[in-house]
């Protein structure tokens, strides 16, 4: 790989150029065919990395474990009990502490400047697994899944639909941007992204030749739609009180199968899990119980459709990580 990426931290997609993004999917393509085809690839054998979780996570914890493990990896796992950062130790005293036992450092926890702490200190190369603000790791999967899909991204229209104003809705829009896709944010106004990043976006988007657009009629925005995406009503950290005001505001944003059919039949959904389609989680039970309603973001029949490419995107998280991780360890 001609573009070096040797010592660096994956923060955010803002720090990335359009040909470094691309330059991981196209390792994370490689690594992925290596994989299947059971070719060893330990590229970083001998190294150990913490991965520190401060918010709980499937796909991310798996992903970076099976990673490690693929490149020859020791992966120490620190859940919200077994570390001191920011209660009895500083942001900056711990990262210093784990850059001199660690070759890597991973993040998944609240505030981006607390990402961005970690990288300052650390002397390591430092991942983000996501924050409130930004989920660096889960675009790049994304991206792969479209490649595989549609076989590239230039002009791709990808739709968001929901509470856009979180980390996968920030990070869609600044991937979309970046690459040269058709992003839109559908929701209420409320729930655009931050005006200042959407100006951000707006002058990447001149340079590449994006289109962001930001719609509140569900049917108007999903017409020609590449990629229908959501995610869940309420983020991981805010209160249960928040549920009723959410099913209220977003239901009319519900991706179903009519949406599906108007965005036509190129159409795929996404979604970077946990879903609420069914009643067969503790979440999904409750709100049948106090609102009558028996799925949240997506109907069940579009979730379970051949249209659906769910686990695909998830499956690519940990291709795209192993990527991110064997670039910057090399």
């Amino acid at each position: 790989m001609s573009t070096s990426f040797t010592n660096r931290s994956f923060l955010k997609l803002l720090d990335y150029t359009p040909e470094e993004i691309e330059a991981l999917l196209d390792l994370s393509a490689d690594l992925k065919a290596k994989k299947k085809a059971g070719i060893p690839h330990r590229l970083c054998e001998g190294k150990t990395i913490a991965l520190v979780f401060e918010k709980t996570s499937t796909r991310t914890r798996c992903a970076f474990e099976v990673a490690a493990a693929d490149l020859g990896m020791h992966p120490v796992y620190l859940d919200p009990k077994s570390s001191q950062m920011g209660k009895k130790e500083s942001i900056p005293d711990t990262a210093r502490v784990l850059g001199r036992m660690f070759d890597g450092i991973e993040y998944r926890g609240f505030a981006q400047e607390i990402v961005e702490e970690l990288s300052a200190y650390a002397g390591v190369p430092v991942w983000n697994g996501l924050t409130n603000e930004f989920h660096p790791t889960q675009i790049l999967a994304d991206f792969l899944t479209i490649r595989e899909q549609f076989d590239d991204l230039k002009g791709k229209k990808l739709v968001y639909m929901g509470d856009a104003r979180y980390n996968m809705g920030n990070s869609l829009m600044v991937g979309c941007a970046k690459m040269g896709m058709h992003f839109v944010a559908c929701a209420p106004q409320k729930y655009f992204p931050d005006q200042q990043l959407i100006d951000t976006c707006k002058a990447i988007a001149d340079k590449t030749g994006a289109v962001l657009e930001f719609i509140t009629d569900p049917e108007q925005a999903v017409k020609g739609a590449h990629v229908i995406y959501t995610d869940v009503w309420v983020s991981m950290g805010e209160p249960d009180s928040v549920w009723k005001e959410r099913i209220a505001e977003l239901s009319p944003y519900r991706v179903t199968m009519k949406l599906m059919d108007i965005a036509g039949p190129q159409c795929r959904f996404m979604h970077c899990l946990p879903a609420f389609h069914d009643l067969k989680t503790t979440t999904g039970q409750e709100m049948y119980e106090k609102f009558g309603i028996d799925c949240m973001e997506v109907t069940d029949e579009v979730f379970e459709s051949d249209r659906s490419i769910v686990f695909d995107e998830a499956e690519n998280r940990m291709h795209t990580i192993k990527a991110v991780m064997a670039a910057t360890l090399q």
